[in-house]
């Protein structure tokens, strides 16, 4: 999955680069790498989570989940505020890298059914 991110990213910033041709697509890019990086970050949270919880009791593993779904939410929307309020980082760049992460859930869902 963190190499579907990748590769979404990489193509997010090709695109980019073509669109504008000049050092300009360098805020865009800033932005693609932000949100890249979190959501490398987020899928390595989410597969500590699961393999915690699985150990975990029923009533605490839901309270864990719970808990580390919401530091993944507050650290998507650190990237995101960021982005709004740093200039020389693009916010659709980051929205870009985060959506990263749900696209590649989609396509990784398309791969396993061929």
């Amino acid at each position: 999955m963190i190499l579907t991110i990748c590769a979404l990213s990489l193509i997010f910033v090709v695109i980019s680069a073509v669109y504008y041709r000049s050092i300009s697509c360098l805020p865009f890019i800033f932005g693609v790498l932000i949100g890249t990086i979190v959501s490398v970050i987020k899928v390595m949270l989410l597969s500590k989570t699961v393999d915690k919880a699985l150990s975990m009791e029923e009533k605490a593993a839901s309270r864990y989940v719970n808990q580390q779904h919401f530091l993944r939410l507050l650290l998507t929307a650190a990237a995101l505020l960021l982005g709004a309020l740093v200039s020389v980082i693009n916010l659709w760049g980051v929205v870009a890298g985060v959506f990263a992460f749900q696209i590649s859930v989609y396509v990784m869902k398309i791969i396993k059914a061929f």
